[in-house]
């Protein structure tokens, strides 16, 4: 049990979240480059109201990616969600390398699909019911997805973590050319144009500052369940590989969870300050607000961050994973 009193936003919001049919749910993720899309599969695993059917790997080594997901699946007993190998490029940032060393995909009990983007949508178009695609990073495989079918977008309720609008990196009052988006800007820009049933982002102005600390990093740290055991087996692999930064800091709190924000907004915005605005992205892959701009809706500031904090401690430490 948590040990620290719940506010009572969090007991509004458990109050506020919907107890039927869980939301079917695609993950889009660059998983094994930073440590934060661990972090976010497992809590996507967590969460009762998202039933999670596929995780798609985007950019660089995506069969690395893959392995990295499948075996963190198995240890969270998930093979029935499937793993889609997203499009290649570049190898780069092999910062959970040793965790799948060893690891041969083909071992995974459940179904891997080598075109994953394919996968992807056969997926949506054989849905009864949209589909929410949460992405943590570049959108290559989302953009190539439209191109050979622009129908789905509107059977999908995207939900990302991209961009920086009021507020940059470093919680910079000046916004920056935000990665997921910056590192393949014609990609997003198709991506952001698209006619999707829905469309929501947290930039870095909320998910540019959520670092797990204190009491409920250490409970987290300290469980002696699989899945926390495995993803904190990846952070250390993570913390001694990674090269844009030196943390020194693993026993202490997490590294910056970007993209988890987009998982929470998946069921609930509860929480966060949702506004709708018109954005247009130009070719270095920053963000202006534009009244010729694309209206979307953009999680700006946090009602009660210290509240997501206490839910989601709470969902990690949950013994089993939802299914």
């Amino acid at each position: 049990m948590l040990r620290k009193a719940i506010p009572v936003t969090l007991l509004l919001l458990a109050c506020s979240i919907c107890s039927g049919k869980p939301i079917p749910v695609v993950f889009d993720t660059d998983i094994g480059s930073d440590i934060d899309d661990t972090w976010a599969l497992l809590y996507i695993l967590r969460s009762p109201e998202l039933d999670l059917k596929m995780v798609l790997t985007d950019t660089a080594d995506t069969h690395y990616r893959a392995k990295v997901t499948a075996k963190f699946l198995e240890v969270c007993e998930r093979p029935d969600v499937s793993v889609g190998i997203g499009i290649p490029s570049k190898p780069d940032a092999l910062f959970q390398l040793p965790y799948v060393e060893d690891y041969d995909l083909s071992s995974y009990p459940g179904t891997v699909h080598e075109d994953g983007v394919q996968a992807f949508i056969d997926l949506v178009n054989a849905s009864e019911e949209p589909i929410t695609l949460i992405v943590a990073g570049p959108v290559p495989n989302i953009a190539e997805a439209l191109r050979r079918d622009p129908t789905i977008s509107k059977k999908i309720n995207f939900v990302g973590m991209h961009g920086s609008i009021d507020v940059g990196y470093n919680q910079s009052p000046e916004p920056s050319a935000e990665w997921n988006v910056a590192s393949h800007v014609k990609d997003f820009q198709a991506v952001i144009a698209a006619d999707w049933l829905s469309f929501k982002i947290s930039p870095l102005d909320t998910c540019g500052h959520v670092i797990l600390t204190g009491d409920l990093y250490q409970q987290v740290k300290a469980s002696t369940v699989p899945a926390l055991q495995a993803l904190f087996e990846n952070y250390r692999y993570w913390v001694d590989l990674v090269t844009w930064e030196k943390p020194d800091y693993y026993d202490e709190r997490s590294s910056n969870l970007y993209d988890l924000i987009p998982v929470y907004m998946a069921y609930s915005s509860e929480l966060l300050a949702i506004d709708s605005v018109k954005i247009e992205v130009d070719d270095k892959g920053y963000m202006h607000r534009s009244e010729d701009g694309h209206l979307i809706d953009a999680a700006l500031q946090w009602k009660d961050l210290d509240a997501f904090y206490i839910h989601l401690a709470e969902r990690l430490l949950t013994s089993k994973t939802q299914n």
